[in-house]
């Protein structure tokens, strides 16, 4: 660890860890939405909306902590950065809940359960991780856990199109579903994004 002369403000650690505890209540609210019933995924669009909301507060917190810190615990373009990986997680879990809601997709393809669980062990590791950066230990089965997953969400993807493309849906539901698809591989990459930003804070730091 490189010696500081003085003190550093802490209360980032807190606003990160609030804001990847919001991360994963998200991938709960997907995991939900996986087991209900076509007429009840709106209120849970509703909740995975507000709790989009919630990401977008704990997001701005960050900026104002940064904005008004005079010392941060670390490089002020990495907080800015990692704050804005993760608020990118929970847009594109949004999106997707949104999606299948507008689009009235009844049914989905068993691939999308493979993605949503990859996305909700990524939220469990992301969640677990975030207080560690105090300490900047235990952080590196982190990464290589979430960059194994990624490459897992990247596999089930390109099946998953591979499925939608074999003439089984009508040309219509096609597109709808490959947006959603889409958007929950966007996902899995942000998830990467984050655990790429700890890597470089952590080796910064070392």
């Amino acid at each position: 660890m490189r010696f500081r002369l003085t003190p550093r403000e802490t209360s980032f650690y807190d606003l990160f860890a609030i804001s990847a505890d919001n991360v994963l209540s998200g991938s709960k609210l997907l995991m939900e939405l996986l087991g209900a019933e076509p007429a009840t995924r709106g209120e849970i669009a509703d909740r995975m909306r507000a709790a989009e909301h919630a990401g977008d507060d704990a997001t701005h917190a960050i900026f104002h902590q940064l904005n008004s810190s005079f010392i941060t615990p670390f490089d002020r373009e990495d907080i800015y950065r990692l704050a804005s990986r993760l608020d990118d997680i929970m847009d594109f879990m949004e999106e997707a809940v949104d999606l299948v809601v507008l689009y009235e997709l009844d049914e989905l393809p068993k691939g999308i359960a493979q993605q949503i669980e990859v996305l909700h062990r990524a939220a469990e590791l992301t969640a677990e991780a975030m207080p560690n950066l105090r300490t900047m230990e235990h952080l590196n089965e982190y990464w290589i856990e979430v960059n194994r997953l990624e490459n897992q969400a990247d596999q089930i993807h390109r099946k998953l199109l591979a499925h939608l493309f074999n003439g089984t849906y009508e040309a219509i539901e096609v597109m709808k579903l490959k947006q959603v698809v889409d958007v929950l591989e966007e996902a899995a990459d942000a998830f990467e994004a984050v655990a790429n930003t700890v890597e470089t804070i952590v080796v910064k730091e070392s």
